[in-house]
């Protein structure tokens, strides 16, 4: 890995690709929990344990790097026109700042990266710090063939929020990275210890059980984007002002409660969480939900089903969890509801397992 202060970088790393691109991907994940991953969050109200739960899922982000010319970096991404810059000259507030970002902190030149998400764009399933993974993960597979030691896990997860947190402007969360990076179901605690890493995890079901739990899941795309920013930054002022802070201990609670309803498969338990946690966000900011997604939940609810907005809310995706009997009930619904936005439906996928590959 490349050592803070060091100027070298990669350079033109356009001759290295030629006629051999290299590809990394990383999934996107469902949550519940989110925010307390934001050290706004955490630090103060360490003294309760807080945690997030995230579910990774197959619908992956893929990044390729070729080469380009010029030594310039070019990005590319469906729905977004190409940019090109020269080294650190890309304005980091540009729909693909992030990459270039990541891009810059490597040093690199001379490269076309090119970004597939199988994820719709801001659908509140972390898909910008997922790409960011997959970018780092690429760079890595390149330092490898340089004969370069490669990064590992941890430290793609605490690079990508480095510097997500750095260009963003803004505080971040690390449960998108850390999904990302290794997949599966976890519980992750959030140390707020400068001496420790800033979070552990705990994986929540193994083996088996993660194929059985994709018939208890369910997501939707509501067919308008969200932008995380406006909501968690309502969350932190809130918070900072004293405004609301007992909601987020019971959050907090309702997180660990989850979690432990998931390891131990009670699917009543963690609908009732669920719902629970939905309420009372819902009642900190009713634009988390807009008029289909109060119905989509309302419909999981008659169906003894539990659901909730993926991230933050406020358009993006919701997600569904419950007995398998329930699930197969509520579907149909669902969709049906779904079908009166062209740009929404159920999105079929799966829990992913591995991670950043």
């Amino acid at each position: 890995m490349l050592k803070p202060g060091n100027n070298l970088g990669l350079g033109d790393i356009g001759p290295l690709l030629d006629n051999h691109p290299i590809v990394a991907s990383a999934p996107c994940r469902i949550d519940f929990g989110g925010t307390l991953d934001i050290s706004s969050f955490h630090y103060p109200l360490r003294h309760l344990a807080p945690s997030t739960v995230n579910i990774a899922l197959d619908r992956r982000t893929t990044v390729s790097l070729g080469p380009t010319t010029a030594e310039r970096i070019r990005v590319s991404s469906a729905g977004i026109a190409d940019a090109t810059f020269s080294p650190s000259e890309a304005p980091y507030d540009h729909p693909l700042g992030l990459m270039f970002a990541v891009s810059d902190y490597f040093g690199a030149r001379g490269v076309h990266i090119h970004i597939h998400s199988a994820s719709p764009p801001q659908s509140g399933l972390g898909g910008s710090s997922v790409a960011a993974i997959a970018l780092i993960a690429a760079f890595s597979k390149l330092l490898g063939r340089m004969g370069k030691t490669e990064i590992p896990r941890k430290q793609m997860v605490l690079l990508a929020h480095a510097i997500e947190q750095g260009a963003a402007g803004v505080p971040c969360g690390l449960q998108d990275q850390l999904a990302a990076a290794f997949g599966g179901v976890h519980a992750w605690t959030w140390t707020a210890d400068p001496c420790r890493p800033p979070f552990a995890g705990r994986s929540l079901l193994k083996g088996k059980s993660l194929e059985r739990l994709d018939r208890h899941l369910l997501l939707a795309y509501l067919g308008v984007t969200h932008v995380s920013r406006d909501v968690n930054n309502t969350w932190i002022r809130q918070f900072i002002a004293a405004c609301g802070r007992e909601n987020w201990h019971a959050i907090i609670h309702l997180t660990n409660a989850f979690a432990t309803a998931i390891a131990g498969w009670d699917m009543r338990a963690a609908v009732q969480a669920m719902n629970r946690e939905t309420a009372i966000r819902k009642a900190m900011t009713p634009q988390v939900l807009d008029d289909m997604g109060d119905r989509l939940v309302s419909a999981a609810i008659q169906a003894g089903c539990g659901a909730r907005f993926t991230g933050a809310g406020g358009g993006g995706c919701l997600w569904a969890i419950g007995e398998v009997h329930d699930m197969a009930a509520l579907k149909p619904v669902w969709k049906e509801i779904l079908a009166e936005r062209p740009t929404a439906g159920v999105i079929d996928c799966r829990v992913d397992n591995q991670g950043v590959l």
